[in-house]
């Protein structure tokens, strides 16, 4: 995986926030998962380069672009980016650089989806500032 992509402290930031990994099962345990770090060095190369998810290099990035858009799914139903943005705004209140007198509100960031839509949303919210 290319270290630009995901720099540890994008991944010390976003780490703590997504869910944990499923248990592998013991009987027939299948493949072993991706890393998250990899899944999200997918998205980010999509969203960077603007490429189909079909045509991420696996071996820039170290995972399929169907096994990026899957993690990058399950962290949306997981309501991950809206919690990074909470994060992140609390950062910013407590450093105070943030002027209030200065914001918009974009219904981009109005809550969660369980749609592709929302899933859409989310894309351009993890594009955003990182």
């Amino acid at each position: 995986m290319r270290a630009d992509l995901v720099p540890d402290d994008l991944w010390e930031r976003a780490a703590p926030l997504l869910p944990p990994a499923p248990e592998r099962r013991r009987r027939h345990p299948g493949r072993l998962r991706v890393p998250d770090r990899a899944a999200l060095a997918g998205a980010l190369y999509l969203l960077r380069t603007g490429v189909a998810w079909r045509d991420v290099p696996a071996e820039i990035v170290g995972c399929s672009g169907v096994t990026a858009w899957r993690r990058l799914r399950d962290w949306t139903e997981a309501d991950v980016w809206p919690r990074q943005h909470t994060e992140l705004l609390a950062e910013l209140r407590k450093a105070d650089p943030l002027e209030m007198d200065d914001c918009a509100i974009d219904s981009s960031t109005s809550g969660p989806s369980k749609t592709s839509q929302g899933a859409k949303r989310s894309s351009r919210l993890l594009g955003r500032g990182w």
